[in-house]
């Protein structure tokens, strides 16, 4: 009795202390709402590579994160999709070091699959159509000004949203008819057809990522950086749509 006794103690405060373990260390990445299904991939690949450690996102768009960083939260790795919020970011004093540029992005147009509106690009087209299109604040919306700039056209969407993954759901969801996203946003998306827009290449979008000042995992922060720069970050990149930086 007394040595299956002892025995079960033993078993006890085994697992006690299994339980009491330490976690491993987390790594908090802040990124651009474009970058979900491809940073998405490469935390996977960064969690098998680093046993015990644990990636958490946030996908936003890129000024929301800028201003999060700035209220205070602490991020580990900054992503953004264009070059002027890492650049406000940095003059901030938010970012450690020099970010580097690692993709770059253009946009298309986006619709319901079968193109109920018949949509064919940025012209009359879209006069009786829903468009859906990024606000202005953010990369993708900045982007979509320049463009239309570019082409001389004047787009009356139906309505501005904070993020592309938000532009890409109202299409999916079918409210709206005709949405301006990322080249990725389109082959990420379920259930809609792309249309290409003549003169796209003439505004391109460069994505830069760092490591924040707030970093609590500053090296864990740099490593992930290096994954996303290395051949298995470029190949999981390219998989996506996204360009050279």
């Amino acid at each position: 009795m007394t040595a299956r006794l002892a025995a079960a103690l033993a078993g006890v405060a085994l697992l006690a202390g299994c339980a009491s373990g330490s976690p491993g260390p987390e790594l908090v990445v802040f990124a651009a709402a474009s970058l979900n299904q491809a940073f998405t991939q490469l935390g996977a690949q960064f969690e098998a590579a680093h046993p015990g450690a644990r990636v958490r996102f946030s996908f936003e768009g890129s000024t929301t994160l800028v201003d999060q960083l700035s209220a205070g939260a602490a991020a580990d790795v900054l992503a953004t999709a264009d070059e002027s919020s890492m650049d406000r970011a940095s003059s901030a004093g938010l970012v450690s070091g020099t970010a580097r540029a690692f993709a770059s992005n253009t946009l298309t147009l986006i619709v319901p699959a079968g193109n109920p509106a018949h949509v064919t690009g940025l012209d009359s087209s879209l006069d009786d159509a829903l468009l859906v299109v990024c606000a202005e604040s953010v990369p993708c919306g900045a982007a979509t000004k320049r463009l239309a700039a570019t082409l001389g056209v004047t787009l009356r969407p139906a309505s501005e949203e904070s993020k592309v993954t938000d532009v890409r759901t109202k299409v999916e969801s079918g409210q709206a008819d005709a949405g301006i996203v990322y080249v990725t946003d389109a082959r990420a998306a379920q259930g809609v057809d792309a249309i290409a827009i003549a003169g796209a290449e003439r505004v391109r979008n460069v994505y830069l990522i760092g490591v924040p000042a707030t970093a609590g995992q500053p090296a864990l922060g740099a490593e992930f950086i290096e994954l996303v720069g290395s051949s298995s970050g470029r190949a999981v990149l390219d998989a996506a749509g996204f360009g050279s930086g």
